[in-house]
């Protein structure tokens, strides 16, 4: 009898759709790092551009899931429920790794402390310029992350029961669905959290975070107030900072007390 081929070590899912400008890249981070025990998962949206040729062209072997509607929690629902490996990790497809030992080094951190998820740091690509973060990351506590997501998606490694546990993404949701997701994810147990830098996050026009920001702010607030203890304090001081953010972007123009309001 052949023994059966041991579990891949990580599951790397990408998320696609009309994705041939940035996707190259972020599928040539990923084939180029140093652990080899993982499997390569896409699951795309219905792409009519180059993105399913740019996928069959790895000359390694991945698993491609089309035509996957419904949002993009929906999708990275779909490559979870394919995933195979001990550790998931999304890497969506216009964003990449930044060095060859991202995969080697998660999983040291993972050996070493026994943790079941854990988050690092992003540089930011805007206009060609890759730059450090601009703003000072708290440390981790759970009060902490309800004030506001520090925890970046594409330098966040999660054990896969573990985020079964947690019920995967919120299919609802279009933007916070990885901001709700860690908070579920810190009811049952705290992360890791790493200064070091995992991944760029590419600023685009196109991204949808950027084309829809007013309603990616609504749904985090939404978000925070979901796990907040629900005290009248608490909740004014969530809508404080929520029409402050507005307020920074050029989006409320009025008190930002008054922000809820137009939430």
């Amino acid at each position: 009898m052949y023994a059966s081929a041991p579990a891949p070590r990580f599951s790397i899912i990408t998320c696609t759709w009309n994705s041939q400008e940035w996707l190259p890249s972020c599928i040539q981070s990923v084939l180029q790092q140093q652990h080899a025990n993982f499997e390569y998962i896409f699951v795309d949206g219905g792409s009519h551009d180059a993105t399913l040729a740019q996928i069959w062209e790895i000359l390694r072997p991945v698993t491609l899931i089309r035509d996957i509607r419904g949002g993009v929690s929906h999708a990275m629902n779909q490559g979870l429920q394919a995933a195979q490996g001990d550790i998931i990790a999304f890497i969506h497809a216009d964003d990449y790794y930044l060095h060859d030992a991202v995969l080697h080094t998660v999983d040291q951190l993972f050996t070493s402390t026994q943790c079941r998820w854990l988050f690092g740091r992003t540089k930011i690509l805007k206009n060609n310029q890759l730059n450090n973060e601009t703003w000072r990351v708290p440390r981790y506590s759970r009060k902490q992350l309800i004030h506001g997501n520090f925890i970046p998606h594409p330098a966040t490694f999660v054990d896969r029961e573990l985020l079964l546990q947690a019920g995967g993404f919120d299919e609802t949701l279009r933007y916070a669905m990885d901001y709700d997701c860690w908070l579920r994810l810190s009811e049952i147990t705290e992360p890791l959290q790493s200064d070091l830098a995992f991944a760029a996050f590419r600023e685009h026009s196109g991204s949808l975070s950027t084309v829809n920001k007013s309603a990616a702010m609504k749904e985090d607030l939404r978000v925070r107030l979901r796990y907040s203890s629900g005290g009248m304090l608490e909740n004014s001081l969530h809508y404080l900072r929520y029409g402050v953010r507005r307020y920074r972007e050029g989006l409320v123009i009025a008190d930002p007390i008054k922000a809820h309001l137009h939430a």
